[in-house]
């Protein structure tokens, strides 16, 4: 399921919110500060994000990133490859456009790490993992070391998106 594109929320349904309830829980459960439908085994364009500046955490519906600028590259790791953290270089700072769970169009500039959240989680949504955006030869490398270590037991208590 990570690797296919997830199919386009028709409508906001009480089960749907449902789905966004648990899916904050899961996110906060496993320390992530952001969290993909297709990542909990739900394959529809559905994001959570967690709070920042004070805000409670959001679900964003068929989100599109409309603009894009500046590059910038962080490290960053993925609840569904745990234990696993590389330098990702993204934009600086995106506009998204997406419905929230009351089912109204709301329009997002995320700068610094929201605006990682919002690329990463949309890549998810995508098909797409983070370490699909190293160079091959690191990618390569840490397939290797998944394949012959494995996963860290300790994994899901490390910060992650």
């Amino acid at each position: 399921m990570l690797r296919r594109r997830a199919a386009e929320v028709t409508e906001v349904t009480p089960e749907l919110r449902r789905m966004i309830a648990d899916m904050i829980e899961t996110m906060y459960d496993e320390v992530g500060i952001g969290l993909a439908a297709p990542q909990v085994g739900i394959s529809l364009r559905l994001l959570v994000v967690g709070h920042e500046e004070g805000r409670e955490p959001r679900a964003l519906i068929n989100p599109v990133i409309v603009a894009r600028g500046g590059e910038v590259t962080a490290e960053e790791g993925c609840l569904s490859i745990p234990g696993i953290f590389a330098h990702v270089t993204r934009s600086e700072w995106v506009d998204v456009e997406a419905t929230d769970a009351d089912g109204h169009a709301v329009k997002m500039r995320g700068h610094g790490l929201l605006a990682r959240v919002f690329q990463h989680e949309i890549d998810h949504l995508d098909g797409v993992l983070f370490i699909d955006r190293l160079d091959p030869v690191t990618r390569d490398r840490i397939k290797r070391r998944i394949k012959k270590e494995g996963f860290p037991e300790d994994a899901h208590r490390a910060f992650a998106l």
